[in-house]
């Protein structure tokens, strides 16, 4: 009995030792993804305004709603291919557009954290020939570099052929140093949303890693916290779509694989509902980041935007009547659009996957009072979502 005692004993504080110190890896997340609606206020009224928007065909995705850290909703409307008739389902994959920057700022907070990198590092630590003084990785995580859009500059420089090829983060970075392309505004002078600026950040992850940014965030985020359904799509690796959910521009008309899809950083990652879930939830729970560094991430970096809403490291912020913060990210992407916010202080989290136009953007303050997350009427609010782009 002592021997299978002194045996035992080791294991049991091995085993409670663990249990305090969950930011070791995915076996120490906890995320029950089952759906609970018994405890929620807000079913019926969730489930009645997404029913009604279905049937009348103006929303076709896929919706969660957490609340505590349980799933009280979720449900799919519509198709993931219109010509097939193939419904969606709850681990359909969606193209989340720029909600992807929320997984490159982790990522360099990951980097940061281990002490690879920091936030005041100038861009040229990293690239020394890039041709703008001044810009440092916070200014990129919070779009205060100036940068213009690679969007915009890249249709009017590149050549066709090479459009025609694909183009990847390297050859932007290059067309950057050769072109140098003329900046909207001084670094640090003011917010300016630019997709230039985690373009910049996925490439400093390989760079310092040494490993591509798909096997980074692959290796340090979607196996840690168990996202099997979540991935990294590149067109010059795969030239077809990851994810048997197509886009489209509306009823009739597919969405086109673009050029610019072989970049990546402030786009590309293909998701699930749930698997933004368990995201959220490792962010929650410390799992990825420390949470004492979540609070630097989720601090708004622009004192000039005088609105509720301002920009941190990869989040939008809100701040509510009583003080507390909602973080969010919206993306717009040749046909998919998505939504991801987090209740910080209610613990509530929304996450809406669209793969067709049609119903148009979802204002903020709408899904905020949908979900009883803030109920005030304030036109300072942003109501509208960030984008990549048109289609």
């Amino acid at each position: 009995m002592r021997l299978f005692f002194n045996i035992l004993l080791p294991i049991f504080f091995i085993a409670c030792s663990a249990k305090n110190h969950p930011s070791k890896g995915s076996q120490f997340l906890k995320v029950n993804l089952s759906v609970d609606s018994s405890s929620s206020e807000s079913f019926e009224k969730i489930s009645s305004y997404f029913r009604n928007r279905g049937k009348a065909n103006s929303f076709n995705g896929v919706v969660l709603f957490a609340e505590k850290g349980k799933i009280v909703y979720r449900e799919t409307f519509g198709f993931a291919n219109f010509k097939n008739k193939t419904p969606l389902q709850t681990d359909s994959q969606f193209q989340l557009a720029s909600v992807s920057k929320t997984f490159t700022a982790t990522a360099i907070s990951i980097l940061k954290q281990s002490g690879k990198l920091s936030y005041s590092d100038d861009i040229r630590k990293f690239i020394p020939k890039f041709p703008y003084e001044g810009i440092t990785i916070s200014m990129l995580l919070s779009h205060r570099s100036g940068l213009s859009n690679y969007m915009y500059f890249c249709d009017k420089l590149l050549p066709k052929e090479k459009k025609e090829k694909g183009i990847n983060n390297k050859d932007v970075i290059e067309l950057i140093i050769r072109s140098k392309p003329k900046q909207n505004y001084p670094p640090d002078k003011k917010y300016y949303y630019s997709n230039t600026n985690y373009l910049l950040l996925a490439s400093v992850i390989e760079i310092v890693s040494g490993k591509s940014y798909e096997q980074f965030l692959k290796d340090e985020i979607f196996d840690k916290t168990g996202m099997k359904n979540t991935l990294v799509y590149n067109k010059n690796s795969s030239p077809e779509f990851p994810s048997e959910v197509i886009g489209y521009k509306n009823l009739k008309y597919e969405a086109e694989n673009s050029y610019l899809n072989g970049i990546v950083g402030d786009k590309g990652i293909y998701s699930t509902v749930d698997d933004m879930f368990i995201f959220d939830q490792a962010l929650r729970q410390g799992i990825l980041i420390d949470k004492n560094e979540m609070g630097s991430i989720y601090t708004p970096r622009h004192p000039e935007i005088k609105v509720k809403d301002n920009y941190g490291y990869g989040w939008r912020i809100h701040i509510k009547e009583n003080g507390g913060k909602i973080v969010y990210h919206g993306g717009w992407w040749k046909g998919f659009r998505s939504y991801f916010i987090r209740d910080l202080d209610s613990d509530k989290t929304i996450v809406l996957l669209k793969n067709i136009n049609l119903g148009g953007r979802i204002r903020l303050q709408e899904l905020l009072k949908l979900f009883d997350i803030e109920n005030e009427e304030d036109e300072n609010i942003i109501n509208e979502l960030d984008s990549l782009s048109a289609n």
